[in-house]
């Protein structure tokens, strides 16, 4: 739970469980959505975001490519808003993940990607909205209001909400019981202590934040919120990624954040951990059997992707009061981001 003296940030995060708990209770309504959904006939789908809901997207595709087979592609709202060029999209999916549902680009990318013919879903917060009038159908990600500039409760709602719909599409058994065990993994997430990472953070120039497939877009949500919140550096890389061309960029002075979950992607990670010891990096693992931060243990890749956000959203909130910084208000930001 968050504590008396914290912020908006953190008692949002601690908010997480409770979003993912309505989520659940609207699952026969997310249930129909994807029976109108033909995805037999979808060529592929196509995710539309920026920031925080960029990085659910991430999440997703992997869900998407995973489950539904279908190759997925990250929409360019620029095509549409400054190259003003439609894409025939006729049969595919195309979601749109936003909080406020009120950026201009995402509205008319959705519309375009409608009226080619492409089956639209958003999944947003603020219903109604214009991203959500612009849509087929709607997803809500039932977070109530944020208060917080840092997104924290929605980002977890978005891919709690994905997930679920995924699940749905697939007939994904597994997956829709690992997202019933979601809000009480939450919970429990929400007291894990990872402040072992803000001692490294002090003295850091940079701080690289790595993962591997379902937890990449984790890994560049984490990132970003060490730049947004304690105004570092910070980068998000696939763990595959990460031993090549920047991995010459490692030192000392750029403590590493590893994400490994119970998949066919944890030995890349394992062998990037193991080579990260020997070099002598702060290096600061979450999952597996020799996880150096507090876990709840391994359950399913796709929820524990989900669930590692929260330890790390209350570790930086914690950092950045102890800095000085207000996490609720980072310089030169706003709640809402409204782009064309």
């Amino acid at each position: 739970m968050a504590d008396s003296a914290s912020s908006a940030m953190a008692r949002e995060t601690c908010e997480s469980a409770d979003v993912v708990s309505r989520i659940l209770r609207n699952r026969m309504a997310i249930a129909d959505i994807a029976r109108h959904l033909d995805i037999a006939a979808a060529p592929l789908a196509v995710l539309c975001g920026r920031g925080s809901s960029g990085h659910a997207g991430v999440f997703l595709r992997y869900l998407i490519e995973t489950r539904l087979h279908l190759p997925v592609s990250a929409s360019a709202p620029s095509v549409i808003t400054a190259f003003r060029k439609p894409l025939s999209l006729r049969n595919a999916l195309f979601i749109v993940i936003s909080q406020s549902g009120r950026s201009p680009d995402l509205v008319a990318a959705t519309e375009s990607a409608r009226a080619s013919g492409a089956r639209t879903i958003a999944i947003v917060n603020t219903v109604p909205s214009p991203v959500a009038e612009a849509a087929e159908f709607v997803i809500s990600i039932e977070a109530e209001l944020e208060h917080s500039v840092a997104a924290t409760k929605t980002v977890i709602g978005s891919m709690a909400a994905g997930a679920e719909l995924i699940a749905e599409l697939a007939d994904d058994g597994t997956l829709r019981s690992a997202i019933d065990r979601l809000p009480e993994r939450l919970d429990r997430a929400a007291l894990l202590d990872w402040s072992e990472i803000s001692a490294d953070l002090a003295d850091a120039c940079a701080v690289f934040v790595a993962s591997r497939g379902l937890g990449l877009g984790s890994a560049r949500e984490i990132a970003l919120k060490l730049g947004e919140i304690l105004r570092l550096p910070a980068l998000g890389f696939s763990a595959a990624e990460l031993q090549h061309g920047p991995r010459a960029a490692v030192s000392a002075k750029t403590p590493v954040i590893l994400m490994r979950l119970n998949d066919e992607t944890a030995a890349t990670v394992d062998q990037l951990a193991g080579d990260l010891r020997q070099s002598g990096v702060a290096m600061h693992l979450s999952g597996g059997p020799h996880s150096t931060l507090p876990w709840l243990g391994d359950d399913d890749p796709a929820t524990d992707a989900i669930t590692m956000l929260v330890p790390a959203y209350r570790m930086i909130e914690r950092t950045a009061r102890a800095f000085g910084f207000d996490p609720d208000r980072p310089p030169q930001l706003s709640k809402v981001t409204e782009t064309f």
